[in-house]
């Protein structure tokens, strides 16, 4: 069964534009569409509360902060039980270092996606937080070289 939204090319549109420049005022993001400002509005708070824009956020500059090691870290547990796999994404949850956790079909379980300032605060992470959580079997790592490509939101035709 599909949750995909029921959306036509103005919506499409809108979308497409928000995910380029979300701190576009709503006139401006009326002009480029076609339409006037008020039906624009309406169609945004309409997929607002629909939970197809699902909020709204800075891009942030990892370097600029200080953060200049990202890792990534596939994780096997000892247990596939549902209750297991849910605590352990409780427990990522609370971890500000992970930006995020898949869970995987296959040899891995999840693959998390790890920030870190520097490759000592990465290591601590790994052996304070990591390797010891509950259920934990094993941790193979991939440190990130470069990106060539990073982005966020999903494709829109």
């Amino acid at each position: 069964m599909s949750n995909r939204a029921k959306l036509d090319d103005v919506d499409r549109r809108i979308l497409r534009d928000l995910q380029t420049d979300g701190r576009m005022t709503n006139v401006e993001l009326a002009k480029r569409i076609g339409i006037s400002a008020p039906p624009c509005l309406r169609r945004v708070r309409a997929l607002e509360e629909s939970n197809v824009i699902r909020g709204y956020h800075a891009d942030i500059n990892p370097d600029a902060m200080g953060y200049s090691v990202t890792v990534f870290a596939f994780v096997g547990l000892s247990s596939q039980a549902e209750h297991d796999l849910k605590e352990f994404e409780k427990t990522v949850a609370q971890w500000p270092e992970v930006l995020e956790c898949h869970m995987l079909v296959g040899e891995t379980d999840f693959l998390l996606k790890i920030m870190a300032q520097d490759w000592d605060s990465f290591q601590v992470f790994l052996t304070s937080k990591l390797t010891p959580a509950p259920n934990v079997s094993h941790v193979k790592t991939a440190l990130v070289i470069r990106s060539g490509k990073a982005g966020n939101g999903v494709p829109i035709e």
